[in-house]
């Protein structure tokens, strides 16, 4: 199957996530991979593994099936925000699926999470934390340098009629379908934002409204059910967000809310435009 020939189903979005087979209400729009419509990331990782693929997810180290809440809580510390590249659940699905790869969540853009597996397995998504973390890649087309060529903004962003800036997802990603009918994806900023990650200028276009919602959403709701998950990311010295990769030993005592930029030095996601202190403050203040 080609992204041509993917379609989108109309989901009837519940509001709990799942771990440890215990559902977690966050108050956010949220599709299990045994709904309708929803992303199965079992059903992929068996078709990896009869491709001969890298299987796309298993237990968590030192967890069998019948682990415990208690045993999961011990384990994970980390939640590692990722971009897609993918500008659509689906499509970043398929994409995941071919690789033999996996994610927890994906972000959709009118803010509908995906959560493709319990919390309890350990999904392949970011190398050295796939062990201690949990995933969610974001509906986005991602960051580029400033004389990218071609520039792949220019695909998704445009202005309407009266100059606000809408995602315009190209054809050839296939039909989309909303929660919402007439919904209309924009960005929570209507420019671009250039910032540094990895020593590199990258411009990017910020997330949905409702993106950046579920995102807080979610983000204070794994901290309740994963107290080592602390409401915050890696600062420097001024308090500052390190927009780089963490040092081994950095990486190792850090608990809290982490770009992939964090994990590897090759990667630039969630990239410059993630408002992360609005995030944390915002997250820290749901009830």
């Amino acid at each position: 199957m080609n992204v041509l020939t993917l379609t989108a189903c109309l989901c009837l979005a519940g509001d709990s996530i799942v771990a440890c087979g215990q559902k977690f209400k966050i108050d956010a729009p949220v599709v299990l991979w045994s709904d309708r419509g929803g992303f199965d990331a079992y059903k992929a990782g068996e078709a990896a593994v009869q491709a001969e693929k890298k299987k796309g997810y298993d237990l968590r180290n030192g967890l069998d099936d019948k682990a415990t809440l208690e045993a999961l809580r011990e384990t994970v510390d980390q939640f590692v925000l990722h971009y897609d590249v993918c500008g659509t659940s689906k499509v970043c699905f398929k994409v995941l699926k071919d690789r033999g790869l996996s994610v927890h969540f994906m972000l959709d853009l009118d803010g509908t999470i995906y959560q493709s597996l319990d919390l309890r397995e350990r999904a392949w998504h970011a190398t050295i934390a796939n062990g201690r973390s949990i995933g969610v890649e974001i509906a986005h087309i991602g960051a580029y340098s400033l004389d990218a060529v071609p520039d792949k903004l220019v695909d998704w962003y445009a202005k309407d009629a009266d100059g606000k800036t809408r995602i315009t997802i190209p054809k050839r990603f296939g039909e989309q379908k909303w929660r919402d009918p007439n919904f209309i994806p924009r960005p929570r900023r209507p420019d671009p934002i250039v910032g540094e990650v990895q020593g590199k200028k990258l411009r990017m276009y910020d997330l949905t409204p409702e993106q950046f919602d579920s995102l807080v959403k979610l983000a204070a709701g794994l901290a309740k059910a994963f107290p080592k998950i602390k409401l915050d990311y890696p600062r420097d010295a001024a308090g500052k967000l390190v927009p780089r990769k963490l040092a081994d030993d950095e990486f190792r005592k850090f608990s809290g809310v982490l770009g992939h930029f964090h994990v590897q030095l090759n990667k630039t996601d969630p990239g410059p435009a993630l408002d992360w202190d609005a995030l944390i403050m915002q997250a820290r203040k749901v009830p």
